[in-house]
């Protein structure tokens, strides 16, 4: 490994470190906290069930009147969901259905397909136990209970726990202001002509979808000339107002590459070149108190290094508990007979068999490989794979939410 660039393992780090919290939230609708990260801890203000009931269709009972399997109960009461039974007569069952309260009296409930029902009267073919099937107050959520603590992003899920309490609004982080510019004389955008020696910018295109799925407030600058005045002005300009300034392009040791100077003239640069394939032109610094990180300009390095660096870093800054994605150990269908001095991420996905297969072209411009995968092979620094070793596979599915 270079003695310049920093390890994949210290670069994260870094980033992390540097990240600073965003202090402001803002109340919303339960409905529209998607995606949000919390401000504060969801605690009930009620008990979950707030009173005992049934879960599922079936005859609510004393158990001690079924003292035997195939004994006959008159059918006292019917208690669909949404309504109140009375008290349960003694040796009576009462017909009772998923989310029904239980009828005071009854201590278990015995599922229909156990039962035999005869006009008003039902056969239990079954010997319950007390509590069977029955959902007993409070065995979920205890009233006064944490159900959400500060730091959780909110999906479907924990959405859904906020709503079952009652809690019709949320305190979010306020989302975090993010501008994003490519740079590149070359680039042009879909629906113009392709003139020959140009290329169409679809980092600007994933990189934004990226940073609205993390719950970013997206302020777009388009494509910027490759002239250092042009890159400073907009640096500047982007600076005001935003969190985080991202570029895609612009960051290697070309003569064209001029935001690395750009930085360093209007701020400062802290962190350039991560031993990681694809993406080792990674660069991160400031412009005034607007943090920066320039991706590559070749869409599968951009792509990767997003995911593995930017990521986690953005998700420190909005105060998300949980920033970097688990890894699944699984066995390689494949052989990878070129290590690299840097730690390598490839494209590769799961085979019916549970096994990573690799795509075959691991460019770092082959945007191909990102849509054939369903994740990401993360190979250590000088490592070679054979066929049926294990590697460690990181899913999109921890990687694009």
């Amino acid at each position: 490994m270079n003695a310049n660039m920093l390890s994949f393992d210290d670069a994260l780090a870094t980033l992390l470190a540097k990240a600073r919290p965003i202090a402001a939230s803002e109340d919303v609708d339960t409905l529209a906290a998607y995606g949000r990260i919390l401000a504060q801890e969801v605690c009930s203000p009620i008990v979950v069930p707030a009173i005992d009931t049934s879960s599922m269709d079936g005859y609510a009972i004393r158990a001690a009147d079924v003292a035997v399997s195939g004994t006959t109960l008159p059918v006292s009461q019917r208690i669909p969901a949404g309504s109140v039974g009375h008290a349960l007569v003694p040796g009576s069952a009462a017909r009772i259905f998923t989310g029904a309260p239980l009828p005071a009296g009854a201590d278990s409930v015995v599922m229909q397909e156990l039962c035999e029902a005869d006009g008003d009267r039902v056969t239990i073919n079954h010997h319950p136990r007390i509590g069977e099937a029955v959902r007993s107050a409070g065995s979920e959520v205890a009233l006064g209970a944490r159900v959400l603590p500060r730091g959780t992003r909110l999906g479907a899920p924990e959405i859904g726990l906020a709503a079952s309490v009652g809690v019709a609004r949320l305190e979010v982080v306020r989302r975090m202001r993010v501008a994003l510019f490519s740079t590149g004389d070359e680039l042009i955008m879909p629906g113009e002509a392709l003139p020959p020696g140009r290329v169409y910018n679809s980092n600007r295109f994933q990189l934004r979808v990226l940073l609205e799925s993390l719950g970013c407030e997206v302020h777009d600058f388009g494509i910027v000339p490759d002239r250092l005045d042009a890159t400073r002005a907009t640096l500047r300009e982007a600076s005001l107002g935003n969190d985080l300034i991202i570029t895609s392009g612009g960051v290697s040791v070309g003569e064209e590459d001029h935001v690395k100077p750009a930085v360093e003239a209007e701020g400062a640069l802290e962190m350039w070149k991560i031993a990681m394939k694809p993406g080792k032109p990674l660069a991160f610094g400031h412009v005034g108190d607007c943090a920066f990180i320039g991706l590559p300009g070749n869409p599968v390095s951009s792509f990767v290094t997003f995911l593995m660096m930017v990521r986690p870093f953005i998700l420190a800054t909005q105060g998300a508990r949980k920033l970097c994605p688990r890894r699944l150990v699984l066995e390689a269908d494949f052989d990878w007979q070129r290590p690299d001095a840097r730690r390598e991420f490839l494209r590769g996905r799961i085979s019916d068999e549970g096994r990573v297969q690799l795509f075959g072209n691991q460019g770092p411009a082959a945007l191909s490989s990102i849509v054939w995968a369903e994740g990401l092979v993360d190979v250590p620094a000088g490592t070679a794979i054979k066929r049926g070793e294990m590697v460690r596979f990181i899913s999109y599915g921890d990687l694009l939410y």
